[in-house]
């Protein structure tokens, strides 16, 4: 769900960027020095789901773990989020660096949304945890889908249509993100329980 260079108005660039800085600081802040593995193996997993896209308007239709890399990271899912980012536009064209912290914003914040919405429910019965798995990794792609529509559109009520058919597009996305998280959380569930939000409080 990139956005590409030459699109967005000044004023939503100049947004994207604070917010992102703003979002990147609280996540540096938070991330404990256990966790920077962790944080570099899900921006790694992000940064190559994202490779390959269909391109829909001035943006693209592409997996983006946003929501799963949102529910183990927390906060830290701003840093690991912009690093991938800044690598793709360098290496891959995929995005833009003036568009960077915008698109930080669009697959960031949802992801730090869906950790405190459903990161409560991974250690709940069977069927909750599915739910809570499910919900953030399609729940995320709805956020990015709508933050993505709403700079497009205060960049250019014209662009109402382009925002619209995105929006659309990262509907069957949606479904496949939720069940990939799913399957994530119980697989880790099994193999690394200490890599999934709120082991520790479980466990003490």
């Amino acid at each position: 769900m990139h956005i590409s260079e030459g699109i967005l108005s000044g004023p939503v660039l100049i947004s994207g960027m604070a917010i992102a800085a703003a979002g990147t600081a609280i996540g540096l802040k938070k991330l404990r020095n256990e966790d920077i593995a962790k944080t570099g193996m899900l921006a790694a997993s992000f940064f190559v789901a994202s490779l390959i896209h269909i391109p829909i308007g001035p943006a693209g239709v592409h997996l983006i773990l946003s929501g799963i890399v949102g529910l183990l990271l927390g906060w830290a899912a701003f840093p690991a989020i912009l690093v991938a980012l800044t690598l793709q536009a360098t290496f891959f064209q995929h995005g833009g660096i003036t568009t960077l912290g915008v698109n930080t914003v669009i697959m960031a914040l949802p992801a730090v949304v869906c950790h405190y919405l459903f990161a409560p429910l991974i250690w709940k019965n069977k069927t909750i945890s599915a739910i809570g798995a499910f919900g953030a990794g399609s729940i995320a792609i709805v956020l990015n889908a709508v933050i993505a529509g709403l700079a497009l559109i205060y960049t250019d009520e014209g662009l109402f249509k382009a925002a619209a058919l995105i929006m659309g597009a990262h509907l069957p996305v949606m479904i496949i993100e939720g069940i990939i998280s799913i399957f994530c959380v119980a697989f880790l569930k099994k193999v690394q329980p200490a890599l999934l939000p709120g082991f520790k409080s479980i466990n003490n």
